[in-house]
C-alpha cells in the first residue's frame, strides 16, 4: 500500500519491501507544462497553415476545421504521449517527470484518459488555478485530475550506476549472447523499473525467503513480459538469477 507524505510516496509491496519515489513539486510541474504548450502551439500552427488552402474553397470551412483541429491536439497531445511514453510527454521528459499508478500499479489507459479529460478543470479561471491549489495542498501533491484518476506525477532520479560488482562479482551472465535483446531491455525497461530490481537484489538477504521467492517470482515475470528471452537463455535459472542476469545486462560496461 502506498504511504503519502509531502516529498516522497512511499509504496511497500505484498513481501514488506517499501520503496520511496520522489513527487514532482509545482515548479518542475509547471516547467513541463509550458514546454508542452509551445509543443502544441508549434503542432497547432502547421494544422493551421496547412488548413489555410480550405479558406479559397469555403471560409466557413477552414475555420470549423481549425477549431475541430485544435480541440483534437489541445486534448489528444497530452494523453497520447503519456500512454505511449509510459506517462511522459514532451516536457515530462525533458523535466524528468513521470505520471504513475499512485498504488504503484501499472498505469492504465483509463487513468491517462481521465486525468487529462479533466484537465480543462484544473486549468480554471487561468494558468491552472485550480489544479495549482490542489497540488499545494495536496499531500501527494496531486492536481484534481491525479486525486480522480489515482495517479501522481513522480521525479525520475538521474541515472546512477550501481555498483554491480555485489550483486554479480566475476559471474558469467548468459544473456551476453544475445546483445540484440539486451539493446531492446535496455530501451524498454525504465530507469525507475530497474532501480527497484537493483534495490531488491541488494536488500534480498534481508527478506524472509517465502518473501524473498515471491517478490523475485514476480519480478522475473515481469522482466520475461518486457522483453522476452530465448528459453534457453533461461534455462536451469531461478527466478532471482533471471532478474540478477538481466539487471547485469542493464547496467554491466555501460559508460558513467
Amino acid at each position: 500500500m502506498p504511504e503519502p507524505g509531502r516529498d516522497t510516496l512511499d509504496i511497500r509491496t505484498p513481501e514488506g519491501v517499501v520503496f520511496s519515489i520522489g513527487l514532482a513539486g509545482p515548479v518542475s510541474r509547471f516547467l513541463a507544462w509550458f514546454i508542452d504548450v509551445l509543443c502544441v502551439t508549434a503542432v497547432i500552427q502547421v494544422f493551421t497553415t496547412v488548413l489555410a488552402g480550405f479558406a479559397v474553397i469555403s471560409f466557413d470551412l477552414a475555420g470549423a476545421i481549425c477549431i475541430i483541429a485544435y480541440v483534437v491536439v489541445q486534448t489528444g497531445y497530452n494523453a497520447t504521449l503519456e500512454w505511449f511514453w509510459r506517462g511522459q510527454t514532451v516536457g515530462k521528459r525533458l523535466m524528468r517527470l513521470r505520471v504513475m499508478d499512485a498504488g504503484g500499479m501499472k498505469l492504465r489507459f483509463s487513468q491517462v484518459a481521465l486525468r487529462n479529460l479533466l484537465r480543462p478543470v484544473d486549468s480554471l479561471p487561468i494558468l491552472y488555478e485550480v489544479g495549482g491549489i490542489a497540488l499545494l495542498t495536496s499531500r501527494r501533491r496531486q492536481r484534481l485530475g491525479d486525486m480522480v484518476s489515482g495517479t501522481v506525477v513522480v521525479r525520475l532520479p538521474a541515472a546512477i550506476l550501481p555498483d554491480t560488482h555485489r550483486l554479480f562479482p566475476d559471474r558469467y551472465n548468459s544473456l551476453r549472447a544475445y546483445p540484440h535483446l539486451e539493446a531492446r531491455l535496455r530501451r524498454r525497461l525504465t530507469h525507475r523499473e530497474a532501480s527497484i530490481a537493483v534495490d531488491a537484489l541488494l536488500r534480498r538477504d534481508e527478506m524472509e525467503s517465502s518473501a524473498r521467492v515471491a517478490l523475485f517470482s514476480e519480478m522475473a515475470d515481469h522482466f520475461k513480459s518486457v522483453q522476452p528471452f530465448p528459453e534457453e537463455a533461461l534455462f536451469g535459472l531461478s527466478d532471482e538469477q533471471v532478474v540478477r542476469e538481466m539487471v547485469s545486462s542493464l547496467f554491466a560496461d555501460r559508460p558513467a
